[in-house]
């Protein structure tokens, strides 16, 4: 790259300068309060760099950020003299190279996309149709895409889709992915159909994947998202097998039961408000106060607080990859069928009976539920465990007083929240009346068990890693604030 600068004509009179250097992309734009504006684009926001021959255009797309503004497409497009046309054409490689193959990733992706109309404040077409599509056609991607018109179409179709995709992406929220996992699940290569990656764009009410994913500043820009579906790195991610009655169902987010199931379930009329209901349904669950009439039961590996904090703020701190490469998933790895269930046997050894009265039970994967609640602060991809907490019957004070700083994760040091990090668990209701969910989604109020399948799953994540940072407590006893 000896010659990284390139001018084009884009009217008249007006010339934009476009020069590549190590790190970025510089757009150099005439103005007439200031001599020139300078845009500094990462490698990674460059989608496209191509030479049009009839007219001579050079055509430079990329994904750009200004001060409080979303992240939005930006296209400069100039004429080029007949003279320029071999140092144009190496110029473009050279932006494509820089902006695909030095990262490492492969360009053109081709991508199953599947978009849920009806999810969340039902925006999720419009959004994919103005402003996502545009985005994966000029970054070059190939795309197959299915508008759901009914709940279990996307399972249906996942179960028998072709596994020569670059990604799976989601345009809806958590539901969906949930569907598509269970599609997997029952696909004649199950293996090698959860190796598939997948990428949700948020248009849902409960987008907490995305939030784990993206962070808390991202984790609802759908450009963003689509940058991520474009160019993300695989992670490989623990899913959980949740066995009941006889059934086997995928699980890649959270269960749960008592308070925290009302919040999921008790509020499905008021999904219009966002993730915002879950905050509405808390206070509306505190009114009512109603201990959960569970028991249960786990196989414990952690119980320390300190010790797990202090784990997943080393691995972020030292930015150590999710996983091992020598242990990721390989072509020749793959079987076809589903790992076995291990705890199904009933035998209770090693495994730890809760007996205090439990206010709810929530079990999952990844650090947040939603914007306003990071519930697993300690929770790594692809640990080989779920993190459980539980909270015990308290005062109306103690949950308030829990709750705050819930957005940080500061609940988790919380003397009353119980948090486990298992192998597996297991729920028994004590009473008929109940709510359990799975994933955001309804499941009946009966007795089930929960066990880890450590990197089933994959995800495209632009980290490596979760996008939430979480520190350990000072010695005063008090957490870090993270700003």
């Amino acid at each position: 790259m000896s010659d990284t600068a390139i001018s084009i004509r884009t009217g008249t009179l007006s010339r934009v300068t476009l020069s590549l250097n190590e790190t970025s992309l510089t757009v150099q734009t005439p103005s007439k309060s200031k001599d020139t504006i300078h845009h500094d684009i990462p490698h990674r926001n460059i989608l496209r760099a191509s030479l049009g021959s009839n007219p001579l255009k050079l055509t430079v797309a990329f994904l750009e950020k200004k001060k409080k503004k979303t992240t939005h497409l930006a296209i400069v497009e100039g004429d080029i003299e007949e003279s320029e046309v071999v140092h144009a054409t190496q110029w473009a490689e050279s932006v494509m190279k820089a902006a695909y193959e030095s990262l490492g990733v492969k360009p053109f992706r081709r991508l199953m996309v599947f978009v849920n109309p009806f999810g969340g404040t039902k925006k999720g077409a419009a959004i994919f149709t103005k402003k996502i599509a545009p985005i994966f056609e000029i970054a070059g991607c190939s795309l197959d895409v299915l508008y759901t018109t009914h709940q279990g179409q996307a399972q249906e179709i996942a179960k028998k889709l072709p596994l020569d995709f670059d990604a799976v992406i989601t345009v809806s929220g958590d539901g969906l992915i949930h569907e598509i996992l269970n599609g997997f699940a029952e696909h004649a290569e199950p293996s090698k159909a959860l190796a598939t990656p997948i990428a949700p764009i948020p248009t849902g009410s409960g987008n907490g994947l995305s939030l784990n994913l993206l962070g808390i500043k991202d984790g609802f820009d759908v450009v963003v998202a689509a940058l991520n579906a474009i160019k993300g790195e695989p992670m490989k991610v623990d899913l959980f097998s949740v066995t009941q009655g006889g059934k086997r169902t995928i699980s890649f987010m959270s269960q749960a039961v008592g308070l925290m199931a009302d919040l999921d379930i008790g509020t499905e009329n008021l999904r219009w408000m966002g993730d915002t209901r879950f905050m509405y349904g808390l206070l509306r669950g505190l009114i009512k106060f109603k201990p959960c009439p569970v028991q249960l039961s786990f196989k414990v590996a952690e119980n320390d607080k300190d010790k797990m904090a202090a784990t997943v703020y080393s691995i972020k701190k030292d930015k150590t990859p999710s996983i091992p490469p020598s242990s990721a998933a390989s072509e020749t790895s793959f079987h076809d069928k589903l790992p076995s269930l291990k705890f199904l046997d009933g035998n209770e050894e090693d495994w730890t009976t809760f007996d205090e009265p439990i206010l709810y039970v929530y079990a999952g994967k990844g650090p947040y539920v939603g914007r306003d609640f990071m519930a697993f602060p300690v929770s790594l991809p692809n640990d080989g465990l779920i993190d459980v907490m539980a909270m015990s019957k308290t005062s109306r004070g103690d949950i308030l007083t829990a709750m705050d700083g819930a957005n940080q994760g500061e609940c988790f040091w919380h003397p009353k929240v119980h948090y486990v990090k298992a192998h597996a668990y297991r729920i028994k209701p004590l009473k008929k009346k109940g709510h359990l969910a799975v994933d955001g989604e309804p499941y009946p109020f009966e007795e089930f068990q929960v066990e880890v399948h450590e990197g089933l799953g994959t995800f495209l994540s632009p980290f490596g890693h979760y996008a939430a940072m979480f520190e350990p407590r000072t010695r005063s006893g008090v957490a870090h604030k993270h700003h």
